[in-house]
């Protein structure tokens, strides 16, 4: 059985520094064994990977490789969070948001990029409860945004 840490080394993978809040919140809230996530949004480097509505300004596919990048920064506060990767016990649940145009229904489409990242990096608790949600606009233009609570040992 391996770790969480050599998971990620296995896929390749090495986690961005944990992103700084854009205004006036914390990048998480610890209580008890429960880590509450802030928003995360695609941003890599600095600049946000997508920014518009799906699927006129982002594709679906692009979409979904945001929904990836922001599920990895959000593990990156976890993990900061828990003292570690290893020392999250489960994923427990994602909120993905999508920036939508009107009558776009394929929000669980652009999730699956958050979703599938915390199987791959934590196997069966990896699997979660979720929420993939339209709206008309997220901050800063993004494209996507992802919130995670998560669970330590």
């Amino acid at each position: 059985m391996s770790t969480h840490s050599q998971r990620l080394a296995a896929l390749g993978i090495t986690l961005p520094p944990p992103p700084k809040p854009v205004a006036a919140y914390v990048p998480y809230v610890r209580t008890g064994k429960l880590i509450f996530v802030s928003g995360q949004l695609p941003m890599r480097d600095g600049s946000l990977l997508a920014t518009g509505a799906v699927p006129e300004a982002v594709s679906v596919e692009s979409a979904k490789d945001a929904a990836r990048q922001c599920g990895l920064n959000a593990i990156s506060v976890a993990a900061d969070a828990a003292g570690g990767i290893d020392q999250i016990a489960r994923i427990v649940r994602l909120g993905v948001f999508v920036q939508s145009v009107a009558g776009f229904t394929s929000q669980p489409a652009v999730a699956n990029g958050a979703s599938e990242l915390m199987e791959q990096v934590f196997g069966e608790a990896g699997r979660h409860a979720r929420a993939a949600v339209g709206s008309i606009a997220l901050p800063l233009g993004a494209a996507v945004e992802v919130d995670m609570i998560a669970e330590t040992v």
